[in-house]
């Protein structure tokens, strides 16, 4: 059997051009592609050649108001593994975002911070 991987996860957020733009100076990630989604509003594939984020700007877009993540079909969180845990933190600062639920366990080191979505990030580095 084929080993398979994952390529893309996609979500909706408010601003995709910011969103993307925090995104490749947090991560020295790239955009892969942009441009009009087949259902309106906007698609940006944000990440490296061999996998990204879709995210995705719908024409009207609606803030999460009362939809915990606790629900079923709902994002919990997205995992992004780094070099460097400490440098991105600084980063993740320097940006205006708040570092949380920092942890050394195995496999390894990480934190969390939400962004203006309320997307919850966990970097994590397992040096």
């Amino acid at each position: 059997m084929a080993q398979s991987f994952l390529e893309h996860v996609n979500f909706n957020v408010a601003d995709a051009p910011a969103t993307a733009k925090w995104m490749c100076d947090l991560f020295g990630w790239k955009i892969r592609w942009q441009g009009p989604a087949s259902n309106g509003g906007l698609s940006i594939h944000v990440g490296t050649d061999d996998n990204y984020l879709a995210i995705y700007t719908p024409e009207a877009p609606r803030p999460r108001h009362d939809n915990p993540r606790g629900e079923v079909a709902n994002l919990n969180h997205v995992g992004i593994v780094v070099d460097d845990l400490d440098a991105v933190e600084a980063r993740v600062k320097a940006i205006g975002y708040t570092p949380f639920n920092h942890a050394d366990y195995e496999p390894g080191r990480r934190f969390y911070f939400n962004d203006e979505n309320d997307i919850e990030f966990e970097i994590v580095n397992y040096d």
